[in-house]
Parts: structure tokens; C-alpha cells; sequence
């Protein structure tokens, strides 16, 4: 007997020979049905799994029920016995799932209007929203055709992005000296055919890029090219715009056209990330931004953190999780292409900036090994790709730089953020981080360059916490508290009425907290009971934010002592990442020069209450630079430069990785900063807690 490795909590006697792997009755699936296997002919699993003890007329007969999600009428067929989670991804509907459909969040929250479903109580839920007909998605099984309402408080809004105002991208502009696409288009003027010049119209082509200065030695074409090079040659008097790709150690001419059809060239820049995707669109003849937007990664449905996106991509398969974060990225061109009234055959160069896991899943390349030790990727430094090998809304020739990563949890969203912050160029000591999911953590200079992840955890995106969301319409972002009467006083994104609380407002309200005395040092109530603030929650204190009159909810917007402990939690991670990396080369706060923030949950950070609950250090507040989204900048960068990708490379060899889940050190120093600020109060000489 084992434990089934997608539900540790289930013993079971089936076991995979092949991968020493255990699996309950309900994971029964053979992993590679077609890969040979020495061990099938005695394998129950793949015995149950393929042959099945159904005949298939039986399973061909199973009852399938039509779900329909509003608002927006998105309808999909289903098999009895679905979950609603499931057909909502399958439907590409998107339900915040932090927990990975465990029953752990609550946060799948639909309104049943119509049909049967059946599932088991939870306390995730209250007694008013199951009268109307309230349900987890995870938790609830399709038995009919049904109809199903996803609430006003849990629909996806607009996020607040932060790069995204005609401000910040001016500020890109000038990044870059030179232009020097992925995918350069040459005009050329080519020598009319006679019988004293009967060369192929490819080598005529080859021959005038010969004559401009280009090495053609390593220069192949493909099969669609010479399809085409006969007619878009004579189209207009054999002058033709030529599409080059650059690859590292060759090129490929990707496209001929006749000169009247050239349009103008576009760059894509994704900012791949595991709550939210961003994509700029550039114009690559001065690098111009054109167009921007963004949206949650629709991944998220899988869980809010990298671990369960890759325990989701073991069990429903890679392409699954490749097909969400392309569908989301799609949607965003498609989105911001329309905005220019440009067509997307226009984009020829493409730039993604993403973690390690992201890329992986972005590509469909498997990610599992990364979460098992010794954590190794499959891919860290990506060749030249393609649009059409990868399926991104673009022109099928369009080139693809995936920027490097140096590390199974440290990727090319943080080379990104090296490269644009441009630190590693000089000789202060430099501390940087990206607060996120992963709280990604570098320190360095031009001399070396050591870098971590934290496993923050995605409290600060809303992740784990009752009232948690991410900067979306009406999401609390700022807050004080009234001594005494603990009135609060707070600011929500878009001004609009408060519907949860995001991550720069839950540091300020832990801030808040501890300084107003509604809780003590280990994040314990000291509240009284009989304060019109204090409620219970499921059995535990919790605080009232906002009263269900004065928001339009059904229950009051609370903080909770599973809320506050997920908080410490997160931010003793990063603390003591930024500790053990600094001993690691001998230093201590006092060392560092400046301490970078980027991330477009930075933008928003109250320094000040930030050192308050001990998420940053407590150093001179001129130190503290934010930085913006880095991570679309220095994808920005690199599509617009050769010299910037080569950087790119170069950081990522020259970082020096640290794991922190296998180094005793770093729990030691984790545990000491579960403490508000810390449990060495020398480390925080500013914060005065009377």
C-alpha cells in the first residue's frame, strides 16, 4: 500500500512498476499507453485504464447534460458525473480556483439557477449563500442540464496592471540604441532573368542579399517560401521584400513578397506571468508602444501557484495547461491588434518573459521534473522558435525568443528584470526582488550575481485568504484604521464599491493591525470580543473590513487568523531569503546600497508599512526603488535588440542559484520571522510597537 501521488490523502494498492508511482481507483490512467513498457502485460493499471470492465457500447451510451455559465451564455456538453470546475474549464470559463479544485479556497463559488447537481456540504460556504443556491464548482457534480450563475463578487474584472499608462511606456522608449529584429525585412531590387542569367529565382534572391552584405552561408528557406517565390517575384518587377530570420548560428529566409504588399512590421512583448498575462504590441521601426493590455492567465483555474499548475498538468496532461495560457495570450492580441486596426499577420517578432514552469507549459514541454528533487527542467536556454510551432496569434514565420532562465524556480521573467534594471552593469550592491507568487529574489553587482526563489506563496495575489483578491475593481488597495473604534478608512481600485481585499491592502491592514492593537506580535486577536468589529468565522476571530450593508454583499468583508497566519506566513519567506542570500556572501543589510522592487504588485507597496510587518528590511528608505513591470521591459529589450538577447544569455550564466528547500538554514531563519516584524527586534530599530 501507498499514498495515490495526486491525493496524498488515499492509500491505495495500485501501483505504477514503471514510474514507482501510487495511483487511488479514481486516477487509474495509464501514463504512457504508447511507449513500450516492460511491466504491461501484468499491469492492473493499464489493464483497467484501457481495456476497462465496460464494454464500449456502454461507455459510448453515457449521458451527457449541457451546462450553460452566465452572464454570456457559454454553453458546453458535458459527461454525467462532471464537475462543474472541469466543465468550466473546458468551456474556458474562467473561476478563480486557487486550492487546484481541492475544496481548500472556496473561491469556485457559482449560483445553481437551474437543474440537478449533487456534492458534499462545506463550511466554505454560509448558511445565506446556500439558500441561493450557492456551490463550489470543485465540490459539485453535473447529474442534468443545468444553468449555473457566476456571482457579481466573484466575476472576473478588470486588473489593475501596472505598465500600462502612456507614462510608463514612454519610459521604454530610448532602451534601446539599435533595432535589430528576429525577423528583418530587406528590400531588394533583384536582376531581371535573361537567357545570359538563367540562375533559380531563389539564388537570385540569395545573390542580391549577397550583394547588400549579407552572409548567406548559413542561410537555408523552407518549402513555403519556394512555393510562392515564383509569383511574388514578378508580382512587381522582381522588387520584393525578403523576411530573414536570425538565428543564433543561422539564418532562414521565412518569406519573399512583392514590395506593394510590405506592411508595417509589429513585435509582440508577453509578459508571461502565473497570475496575469501582459502583452505590449511595438511598432519595429522606432520601437513605439502601440497597444497594451492584460489579463489573469486563465491557468489559474488549475491553482494559483506554480506547484499545482504542474500537479494539474501530470494529471490532465500538458497540452491542457499549454491550451489555457495560448487561449489567454491570443485573446490579449486579438484585444490589443484591434485596438490599432492592425491585422496580426502584421506581428513577425516575438518576445515571452515568463518563470521556468510558465515557459515550460506555455511550449508543452513536460514540467513534472521540476517539482522533484534534484528539480530539474527540461529546457533552461530555448533555441529560435517559430509562431506556427507554438500557436500564438501571429504571423506563422514570426520568430520567437524565450528568454532564459538560470534555474528550475528562478526563470526569464527575473533575467528579464536584471537586464532592464541594469544593476548587474555597475558596482553597487543590489538587492532585487519581484513580490509575487514566487518572490523571485536576486543580489548582486557587476562582480556577481545569486539568486533564489522564496515560495511566497499567492497570499499576496488573494490566494488562501478568505476576502483575497488580486487589484481588480474593487479590490481594497489602501487602508487605515481609526484608533479605538477601528473604523476603517481605505481606498478600493477604480474607486469602485469594496468587494475584497488585494495584496498591498492586506499588508497595510496587517500594519494597521498590529500598530491599532487588533492583534499582538504572533498575529494573535487582542481585540475584545464584544467589539462591534470582532466576529467568529467557522470557529476562529476574524475582523470586520466592511459591513454587508455598505457593499451590496450578502456577508461582511473579513480578515480572519487563517488570513493573518497565511500573510506571516508569506512574508517571513521572502525576509528570510533576503537574509540567507546575503549570508551566503558574507554581508548583512547594512551592505546593501539600493533594494529594487519590481512587479505590478510593487507599485502600489506602502514602503513604510511594508517594514512595519517585516516584508522588507528596515534600511534607509531611499534605498527603495520600484521599477515597474521589468518583465515586460526587458521583453521589450530584447525585441528590439540582438545586443539586449545576447545580455539576456549572458545573465542567465552568470547567476548563481540557491535552493532553499533543501538548505536548514533558511527554515531556521523562516520560523524566526513568523513574528511581527521579527523575533530579533534589533533587525527593526523604526518599528515602535507600544
Amino acid at each position: 500500500m501507498g499514498k495515490c501521488i495526486y491525493h496524498p490523502d488515499r492509500e491505495t494498492g495500485y501501483i505504477c512498476m514503471k514510474h514507482n508511482i501510487y495511483l487511488c481507483e479514481e486516477c487509474l490512467k495509464c501514463r504512457d499507453p504508447d511507449i513500450y513498457c516492460k511491466f504491461r502485460p501484468s499491469c492492473p493499471i493499464h489493464f483497467i485504464s484501457k481495456k476497462g470492465f465496460k464494454e464500449p457500447e456502454i461507455e459510448a451510451a453515457q449521458k451527457k447534460h449541457t451546462v450553460v455559465f452566465e452572464p454570456g451564455h457559454q454553453t458546453i456538453r458535458v459527461v454525467e458525473g462532471t464537475s462543474l470546475l472541469t466543465a468550466a474549464q473546458n468551456a474556458d470559463v474562467y473561476i478563480n480556483a486557487s486550492c487546484n479544485g481541492k475544496g481548500a479556497c472556496g473561491k469556485c463559488k457559482l449560483i445553481v439557477q437551474s437543474g440537478r447537481v449533487s456534492g458534499e456540504g462545506t463550511a466554505l460556504l454560509t448558511d445565506k449563500e446556500k439558500e441561493k443556491g450557492y456551490v463550489l464548482a470543485c465540490q459539485t457534480i453535473i447529474q442534468d442540464d443545468i444553468t449555473v450563475r457566476i456571482p457579481e463578487e466573484t466575476l472576473e474584472k478588470k486588473l489593475k496592471a501596472a505598465g500600462m499608462g502612456k507614462a510608463a511606456t514612454e519610459k521604454l522608449m530610448g532602451l534601446v540604441d539599435k533595432i535589430e529584429p528576429l525577423v528583418e525585412n530587406i528590400p531588394l531590387q533583384l536582376d531581371l532573368p535573361s537567357l545570359s542569367d538563367t540562375v533559380s529565382d531563389l539564388d537570385r534572391v540569395r545573390r542580391q542579399l549577397k550583394k547588400a552584405g549579407y552572409d548567406i552561408s548559413k542561410m537555408s528557406t523552407n518549402i513555403k517560401v519556394m512555393r510562392q517565390l515564383a509569383e511574388s517575384i514578378r508580382n512587381d518587377h522582381f522588387k520584393v521584400i525578403a523576411s530573414v530570420l536570425w538565428k543564433i548560428c543561422s539564418a532562414e529566409i521565412v518569406a519573399v513578397l512583392p514590395v506593394h504588399e510590405a506592411r508595417k512590421s509589429l513585435g509582440l512583448a508577453i509578459d508571461l506571468g502565473t497570475t496575469s498575462i501582459v502583452v505590449y504590441i511595438v511598432d519595429m521601426a522606432d520601437g513605439a508602444v502601440l497597444s497594451a493590455t492584460s489579463a489573469h492567465n486563465s491557468q489559474a483555474a488549475c491553482g494559483d501557484d506554480v506547484i499545482n499548475r504542474i500537479i494539474c498538468a501530470e494529471k490532465d496532461g500538458v497540452n491542457k495547461l499549454k491550451k489555457m495560457a495560448l487561449s489567454t495570450i491570443n485573446n490579449l492580441v486579438k484585444e490589443a491588434i484591434d485596438s490599432i486596426h492592425a491585422d496580426h499577420q502584421q506581428i513577425e517578432n516575438i518576445v515571452i518573459s515568463g518563470n521556468t514552469i510558465m515557459t515550460h507549459l506555455v511550449l508543452g514541454i513536460e514540467a513534472r521534473y521540476i517539482r522533484r528533487e534534484p528539480y530539474i527542467p527540461t529546457v533552461t536556454e530555448f533555441p529560435i522558435l517559430k509562431a506556427e510551432e507554438i500557436g500564438i496569434r501571429a504571423a506563422a514565420h514570426a520568430g520567437v525568443f524565450v528568454m532564459p532562465g538560470p534555474a528550475s524556480y528562478v526563470g526569464g521573467d527575473i533575467v528579464s528584470g536584471v537586464l532592464y534594471t541594469g544593476f548587474y552593469q555597475h558596482q553597487e550592491l543590489t538587492l532585487f526582488i519581484d513580490i509575487g507568487t514566487n518572490g523571485e529574489i536576486v543580489l548582486g553587482n557587476n562582480e556577481f550575481l545569486i539568486t533564489a526563489a522564496c515560495s511566497a506563496g499567492p497570499a499576496f495575489e488573494g490566494g488562501g485568504i478568505r476576502w483575497g483578491m488580486r487589484a481588480e475593481d474593487g479590490a481594497i488597495e489602501k487602508i487605515t484604521l481609526t484608533p479605538v473604534t477601528f473604523e476603517p478608512d481605505y481606498s478600493t481600485v477604480d474607486n469602485k464599491p469594496a468587494r475584497g481585499i488585494c495584496g498591498t491592502g492586506m499588508i497595510d491592514l496587517l500594519s494597521e493591525m498590529l500598530l491599532k492593537k487588533v492583534i499582538d506580535q504572533n498575529g494573535k486577536f487582542i481585540i475584545g470580543t464584544d467589539h462591534p468589529r470582532y466576529t467568529l468565522f467557522n470557529g476562529e476571530p476574524a475582523f470586520i473590513l466592511e459591513f454587508a450593508e455598505k457593499t451590496g454583499l450578502d456577508e461582511h468583508i473579513i480578515f480572519t487568523q487563517s488570513d493573518i497566519k497565511s500573510l506571516t506566513l508569506s512574508k517571513a519567506a521572502i525576509y528570510a531569503g533576503f537574509n540567507i542570500l546575503l549570508e551566503q556572501v558574507g554581508m548583512d543589510f547594512s551592505s546593501i546600497q539600493q533594494m529594487i522592487i519590481t512587479g505590478g504588485f510593487g507599485q502600489f507597496l506602502d514602503i513604510e508599512k511594508a517594514v512595519t510587518i517585516g516584508l522588507l528590511p528596515d534600511i534607509p528608505r531611499e534605498k527603495f526603488h520600484y521599477m515597474g513591470n521589468s518583465s515586460v521591459a526587458g521583453a521589450y529589450m530584447a525585441l528590439l535588440s540582438n545586443t539586449s538577447r545576447q545580455k539576456a544569455v549572458a545573465i542567465s550564466n552568470a547567476m548563481t542559484y540557491l535552493d532553499f528547500s533543501t538548505n536548514t538554514k533558511f527554515m531556521e531563519e523562516f520560523t524566526r520571522a513568523q513574528f511581527l516584524p521579527h523575533t530579533d527586534k534589533k533587525l527593526f530599530p523604526s518599528v515602535h510597537i507600544n
